[in-house]
């Protein structure tokens, strides 16, 4: 498909959340993030970042943003949560519209790769369920089909999501991740905490230079510079080692840019490594 790997770093929504919800060391008001009893001024609003990554072996998105059905309602989209997040999608910054601004169509993806499956990571997967193939890993299937108060099944119900394993392979804050080609060029790695089956995903170039797609392990770069857990956690503890291991790869000389997947700070660009 191309001679270097391209990472479009993709727009596809704004969330509205309390301020304790991406920094939650900040409060001690362990249900600070909820929103409840406190005021607007804590709230603000950030992007939601979805990557499409064309790699010499295939079309990836990462992630998918929101729905368009929360133009029209929040509550229909996300029920009782819309009390934690707020969903907000201008238009054409749907994952099919900004595919399509690309020249892609949704079947034109090899794969759809979910980093988790909380609501503003896969409210937009039906948007894009023609992918030939949208994986995500077996422990984070495993609980969100399990947990209707945290995750929404309805949003890939009728989706053929299939699952993929970790492999204790060394690469990680706990030494697994998926090798999404095999060749150790577009990594899955585990790092859970604020969600148990949650992966980053490290891309790789062959001179050893590195993007590092670290989806919600921190809510934006200060939280892995200023060690700061999401307010949302299934495992506080992992959550640290998690973002210790981020802060570790983003100081690194071979790493370009470390992106969380909701920093006010990233604009759309693209990333671009050697193959």
């Amino acid at each position: 498909m191309t001679a270097q790997i391209k990472i479009h770093v993709l727009h596809t929504g704004l969330v509205k959340v309390d301020r304790a919800l991406p920094f939650h060391g900040l409060y001690r008001n362990p249900l600070a993030f909820t929103g409840l009893f406190r005021s607007e001024r804590n709230q603000v609003t950030l992007p939601v970042s979805s990557y499409l990554i064309e790699h010499p072996q295939g079309l990836v998105l990462i992630d998918t943003g929101w729905n368009k059905m929360v133009r029209k309602s929040n509550w229909r989209e996300l029920g009782p949560q819309v009390q934690i997040n707020t969903g907000y999608l201008p238009a054409g910054w749907a994952v099919d519209e900004r595919l399509a601004a690309l020249g892609y169509r949704p079947e034109d993806l090899d794969l759809v790769l979910l980093s988790h499956l909380h609501c503003d990571h896969v409210s937009g997967l039906k948007h894009v369920k023609n992918a030939k193939q949208i994986l995500v890993s077996q422990p984070e299937w495993r609980v969100a089909n399990r947990l209707p108060m945290v995750y929404l099944p309805h949003e890939w119900r009728g989706v053929n999501v299939q699952t993929y394993d970790y492999t204790k392979n060394g690469v990680g804050p706990f030494g697994e991740s998926y090798d999404v080609f095999g060749d150790g060029s577009l990594l899955q790695v585990h790092t859970p905490g604020h969600a148990t089956g949650m992966s980053a995903t490290l891309v790789r170039g062959r001179d050893g230079r590195y993007v590092l797609l670290a989806a919600d392990t921190g809510y934006s770069n200060d939280s892995w510079e200023k060690m700061l857990t999401p307010g949302i956690c299934t495992s506080r503890k992992d959550a640290i080692t998690s973002l210790g291991w981020v802060r570790e790869m983003a100081h690194h000389p071979n790493c370009i840019q470390a992106l969380a997947n909701h920093d006010p700070q990233t604009d759309q660009q693209i990333l671009t490594l050697p193959v």
